[in-house]
């Protein structure tokens, strides 16, 4: 019984990553980047915050590295100001990053991003990220929380361009996010059953999960 209430959450989990609209979503180019020219600003402007190789050594800071090419250029998109519209994801360090660059340049960003090797962060806590992984891979029933592995997949991969991928991830990075969409605080986000899904969250499910995907490889 068990794993067919966990098989049932994963379904939930592919019908929500099948509901998003292209219609939400920042207006992302399908041209592919240019990894040589995205290389010389992240080294020169981003290197400060994510390192050179998009291997942060911050915490609270996103490595990039090895992340989907298209959906770094949207999440870009998504901290710059299109006209007279406020920014879809609202960070003052991001947003005056993001106003000199170019749909080119976040697309070239993109690309070099992806061809880094990433370096997974690692677990520190061992019994905190066995209890994530059942939730990770099982979701929780009673709360009718979905398994994290149906829109990440099961070694946190992710599923271009809307799911990202997360294996390796600091876990001081996953947390603040799953308690910003918690909080509804990035309501505005394409991705808006994250807003559904982080509701469902306990904050030890919120730690341990993060903690979790950590160590993913």
């Amino acid at each position: 019984m068990k794993s067919v209430s966990n098989l049932m959450l994963s379904f939930v989990a592919l019908v929500l990553s099948s509901s998003i609209s292209a219609d939400t979503a920042p207006s992302a180019s399908k041209t592919r980047g240019d990894a040589a020219k995205g290389r010389e600003i992240a080294t020169q402007v981003c290197a400060a915050c994510h390192s050179p190789d998009g291997n942060s050594v911050i915490p609270m800071n996103p490595s990039l590295a090895g992340q989907h090419a298209e959906y770094i250029t949207r999440q870009l998109e998504s901290f710059k100001q299109q006209d007279d519209k406020p920014a879809i994801r609202q960070s003052p360090v991001m947003s005056v990053m993001v106003e000199p660059l170019s749909a080119e340049d976040m697309r070239n960003l993109g690309a070099y991003y992806a061809q880094q090797a990433a370096r997974p962060a690692g677990v520190k806590d061992k019994s905190l990220a066995l209890q994530g992984e059942k939730v990770y891979r099982g979701g929780n029933l009673e709360s009718g929380l979905p398994a994290c592995a149906g829109c990440h997949s099961p070694n946190g991969a992710g599923i271009p361009p809307h799911y990202p991928r997360l294996a390796g991830q600091h876990a001081e990075y996953v947390a603040t996010q799953l308690r910003s969409f918690r909080a509804s605080e990035r309501a505005k986000d394409p991705n808006n059953e994250m807003h559904m899904i982080a509701s469902r969250m306990s904050e030890i499910e919120i730690e341990s999960v993060s903690e979790f995907i950590s160590g993913l490889r």
